[in-house]
């Protein structure tokens, strides 16, 4: 198994933890490797649902898997955001924290999603200054999640796979690699999602997330809300021999089945892996 440029360990397979299964997730203790939250859903309340989150962490590992540190905008960082952010990956002791490789609005207005960045040289170079600043802050690794791409800028003059690796390497940082997104990306856009993988330096890969997405025939959509397809599964499958393994996450936030269904879902990376290890929460 390589490893990566952070020495972290392998946790195994993990689910994203929803509001709805707080209370499954400590009665039936699922066998999975950890967890992945959207710290926005806790960063503001110390009530009943934090508390749920603090007795999960005490028995899984918690990664935070964030929406808002807008890492491809040009508006200042939200420095207080950033500080409870850091509080609450101390309290729940998460080994590393992660965003997605966007913007999320202007003026101050928070637009509720993730936009996509352009691919070019000046963008990059705004990307890596702010991801140092970010990581340096948080004293822990930062993740970014590639994106799954339903449009192209004009002024976008690198290719994808170049753009990501060069983020990761001038900016110190690692890839969230989501698979289903690269897939997603390279359906929509007409490049090789495997080019992507393979153009990321395995060490700066720090874990895997896979999900389900809608076929609309003339493009793809990343819903969550669905089993992984099969040509999915066969793309993680070359981003484990890659990387040597790594943790996996399954996100599924739509139509959101049971733990149970989630967990044999789960389960059937098992076939793909290259020597994850699985903890037992």
């Amino acid at each position: 198994m390589s490893t990566n440029k952070w020495g972290l360990p392998h946790m195994g397979r993990g689910l994203g933890l929803r509001f709805q299964h707080h209370e499954a997730v400590l009665e039936k203790a699922p066998p999975v490797g950890f967890l992945e939250v959207f710290p926005e859903n806790y960063l503001y309340t110390q009530g009943r649902t934090r508390y749920m989150l603090d007795k999960i962490a005490e028995r899984y590992p918690i990664s935070l898997h964030a929406i808002t540190i807008a890492i491809g905008s040009t508006e200042p960082l939200d420095m207080d955001y950033l500080k409870i952010l850091k509080k609450l990956a101390q309290e729940t002791r998460a080994p590393f924290v992660s965003d997605h490789l966007c913007w999320i609005g202007i003026g101050g207005e928070n637009l509720h999603s993730v936009l996509p960045v352009p691919y070019n040289e000046e963008s990059l170079q705004n990307i890596v200054a702010r991801v140092k600043i970010v990581q340096d802050f948080l004293e822990r690794p930062l993740f970014i999640e590639n994106s799954s791409g339903y449009m192209a800028y004009q002024a976008s003059n690198i290719p994808e796979p170049e753009f990501l690796a060069r983020m990761c390497v001038e900016g110190d940082c690692g890839l969230l690699l989501d698979v289903n997104n690269a897939y997603i990306g390279a359906y929509n856009h007409g490049f090789s999602a495997e080019e992507l993988i393979l153009a990321i330096p395995p060490e700066r890969i720090g874990y895997i997330h896979v999900a389900g997405h809608m076929d609309c025939k003339t493009y793809l959509l990343d819903t969550h809300d669905r089993a992984v397809k099969d040509e999915v599964w066969e793309l993680y499958r070359i981003a484990e021999v890659h990387t040597g393994g790594r943790s996996t996450l399954l996100e599924w936030d739509g139509r959101l089945p049971d733990l149970d269904t989630l967990c044999r879902e789960l389960d059937k990376a098992r076939q793909y892996q290259i020597g994850g290890v699985l903890h037992v929460g």
